[in-house]
């Protein structure tokens, strides 16, 4: 491959007096968080990228400031090989490997801890898996692995802060007459996460738009008159390999719509894992974030649905793009 098609890098060297020491260690902390590599010291790499260049143009403005020197410039590879080994400076295997330990070391921790002490935990967890994610340019099998683990861990959290998670039973699933189902009330346990959340939506969006909601501190609360989803006994619940909002799919004949099923494997992922889905990872922030931000479960609804409609709008969209 001819050089004239590589792309360039970034490369920033900077010197600073040696009296300038907290300077120096905050423009080290803040050139680690950028994701930056020392070819030696003073000289780090970096890929080119729309936020980047001015990312780095601050440090070195930055190191001007303190009395040092900067040069920002482009480097340009050779040759493929030397391209390829930029890129292998950019390996977040270690990284991804040491999170996979502290989800290992916390799992052992997990019977014994309270849930406002978990949820605490997860949120951590969950903010260092952002900033390797963020700083992992050219994410590979390492990635995919502890996207996986992740996944898993979640799930187990997810069973100490919501001990009322439903188990699957056995059986077939029956159609269903959405007509016989309108203007009904849902009932479903309070701050719903993925499984929960995706549902109501579904409902209120495919199967009964006039549906109110009721969230339950803990499934007895139910009333006799309102139609129960995920949790054990409930009208629509996991049916074999089924989550509920695949249960649901398939109850009201709406599997044909290729834009839900593809919701329906991000759900299905998050909630009890499977194959990957790109926009999975997304999606669960998003949720994390509004769950943190609104403790009313009917706003939690609204806001989450314009991310689900939206989702859907996209994969609506994809399919009907020529192949």
């Amino acid at each position: 491959m001819s050089s004239s098609v590589l792309p360039p890098w970034l490369l920033l060297i900077v010197s600073l007096p040696t009296s300038s020491a907290t300077a120096r260690t905050r423009i080290w902390r803040a050139l680690k968080s950028l994701g930056c590599m020392a070819l030696r010291d003073g000289a780090y790499l970096l890929p080119t990228g729309e936020e980047r260049e001015p990312a780095l143009r601050e440090l070195a403005e930055e190191c001007l400031r303190e009395g040092g020197s900067a040069w920002l410039m482009y480097v340009q590879p050779q040759s493929a090989e030397e391209a390829a080994a930029y890129r292998q400076l950019f390996d977040r295997s270690n990284d991804y490997a040491e999170l996979q330990r502290s989800w290992k070391e916390a799992t052992r921790k997990l019977s014994g801890t309270g849930r406002p002490e978990v949820a605490r935990l997860q949120r951590r967890l969950q903010r260092d898996l952002d900033l390797v994610r963020a700083i992992d340019f050219f994410p590979g099998e390492a990635s995919l692995e502890a996207e996986a683990t992740w996944v898993e861990f979640t799930r187990r959290i997810e069973r100490v802060l919501s001990p009322d998670e439903p188990h699957e039973i056995a059986g077939t699933i029956a159609r269903l007459d959405r007509s016989e189902y309108q203007g009904r009330t849902w009932a479903t346990r309070r701050r719903p996460w993925v499984d929960r959340i995706a549902s109501a939506w579904l409902i209120r969006r495919f199967i009964d738009q006039e549906a109110s909601f009721r969230w339950l501190a803990q499934p007895s609360d139910c009333p006799e008159s309102a139609l129960g989803f995920d949790f054990d006994g409930a009208a629509f619940t996991h049916v074999g390999e089924r989550v509920t909002f695949e249960t649901l799919m398939a109850s009201f004949a709406l599997e044909q719509d290729l834009a839900l099923m593809r919701i329906a494997a991000l759900v299905h992922l998050l909630d009890v894992g499977g194959e990957p889905v790109v926009e999975a990872a997304g999606f669960e922030a998003v949720l994390a974030g509004a769950h943190q931000r609104l403790s009313d479960d009917d706003e939690l609804l609204a806001e989450v649905s314009k991310v689900l409609d939206s989702l859907y709008a996209h994969f609506e969209h994809e399919g009907r793009r020529p192949g």
